[in-house]
């Protein structure tokens, strides 16, 4: 049975309010079996004024996203409009300008993994044509979808097309990181990988694999990501003591 509790927060994005002002992001929740893939469906579009630009700048999760973009120009997709992005494990930037709209699923940690069978490592801190992970066919029902298509319909699209490649057996390892990477999120007071190990009841190294061949982080960085979103959603908040406090 996939996991299907959260595996994520909303945390993240620095500066939301300014983002909020210049963009309109719409988040919708995956359903039926790409649930226990896929996080959440999100829409991002904006329109800014000739000359100005917006540099967007978020601390990403320890999630691969399967993203369809127009306006958007991404390095090394080579005009591509389906892009994979890896994890990314340094602050992720973006310079918004002009006008454009990107439609995406953002999946668990380890989920684009487990659907395609490929190895997370490879994809970290990359961005890539996804046609070098999905299916040809998957890809161009994507690549038909566009600002002008309503957000319900590209929600109804992008499910059908990735269910097409959910596996017909259940994936035990996968069904493995996501308790430990729920475990993460869910306990603040998991402060150590190594009382991840004993609370799983697992090895260092074979820990280390599970998290290098799905998430394509390494279980420190993962649960350090996780305790950074804290703070900043705790700042978001208006937390008003010290930042010693906070960090400890």
């Amino acid at each position: 049975m996939t996991w299907t509790n959260a595996t994520s927060t909303d945390s993240g994005v620095l500066r939301p309010e300014q983002l909020a002002r210049l963009t309109r992001l719409e988040r919708y929740a995956a359903e039926g079996a790409l649930a226990g893939y896929v996080e959440n469906l999100w829409s991002l579009r904006w329109d800014l004024p000739h000359g100005t630009h917006h540099p967007s700048q978020t601390l990403p999760h320890p999630a691969c996203t399967v993203s369809v973009e127009r306006g958007a120009t991404r390095a090394g997709v080579g005009g591509d409009p389906v892009v994979v992005t890896g994890v990314v494990t340094r602050r992720f930037d973006v310079d918004l300008t002009g006008h454009g709209w990107v439609f995406a699923a953002k999946f668990r940690p380890g989920g684009l993994a487990a659907l395609t069978g490929g190895h997370a490592v490879r994809w970290r801190d990359r961005t890539l044509p996804a046609r070098e992970v999905l299916p040809a066919g998957v890809v161009a029902t994507l690549a038909e979808l566009g600002p002008d298509v309503p957000d319900d319909e590209c929600r109804a699209v992008l499910g059908v097309a990735l269910a097409q490649v959910v596996p017909e057996q259940p994936d035990a390892a996968y069904d493995l990181v996501l308790r430990v990477v729920g475990d993460m999120l869910a306990d603040r007071s998991l402060l150590s990988v190594a009382e991840v190990e004993e609370r799983h009841g697992l090895g260092t190294r074979r820990l280390q694999r599970l998290f290098a061949r799905y998430v394509g982080a390494t279980p420190k960085w993962v649960l350090a990501r996780y305790r950074m979103h804290d703070a900043v959603a705790a700042l978001d908040a208006g937390y008003d003591g010290s930042l010693a406090d906070l960090a400890a």
